[in-house]
C-alpha cells in the first residue's frame, strides 16, 4: 500500500510545479524538452516491455513497477509533444496541461495499485 503512495509523489510535484507556472507562466525551453523527453521514452518503453508479463500475476509490486514504467512512458511522448508545440507556439500552457495530465495519470495508478494491496491484505495466507 505504501507503493500507491510513492506513485502519488511525482504528481504532486507536478502539481507543485504547475501552481508556480500559473503564477508566472513562462514557456519551458523546447529543445532540452523533447530531447530529455526523447531519452526517458526509450528507457521507460523498455522497462514497460519487460514488466508487462508480470503486471497481472506478479502482485501489487509487479503491478506497480508496470504503471509506473507505462505512465512514464506514455507522459514521455506527451512531453515530447509539448516540447514540439511549445516550439511552434511559444506558450507555456500545453506545459502546464500535460503536466496536470500527468497528475491525474499518477492518481488513476496510485489507486489501482493501492486497490491491488487491499486484495492481497484480505487473501488468506497460504
Amino acid at each position: 500500500m505504501g507503493l500507491a503512495g510513492l506513485l502519488l509523489l511525482p504528481g504532486i510535484a507536478t502539481l507543485w510545479s504547475a501552481a508556480e507556472k500559473f503564477l508566472v507562466p513562462v514557456p519551458p525551453q523546447p529543445l532540452p524538452l523533447s530531447l530529455t523527453g526523447l531519452g526517458a521514452l526509450a528507457v521507460n518503453l523498455t522497462c514497460a516491455f519487460l514488466l508487462a508479463p508480470h503486471r497481472s500475476h506478479g502482485g501489487s509490486l509487479a503491478k506497480a513497477a508496470f504503471l509506473s514504467a507505462r505512465n512514464d512512458a506514455i507522459a514521455n511522448i506527451a512531453i515530447i509533444a509539448t516540447g514540439l508545440i511549445t516550439a511552434a507556439t511559444r506558450s507555456p500552457w500545453p506545459d502546464l496541461l500535460v503536466g496536470l495530465g500527468i497528475a491525474a495519470m499518477n492518481a488513476g495508478a496510485a489507486r489501482e495499485v493501492y486497490g491491488a494491496a487491499k486484495e492481497e491484505a484480505r487473501a488468506p495466507a497460504p
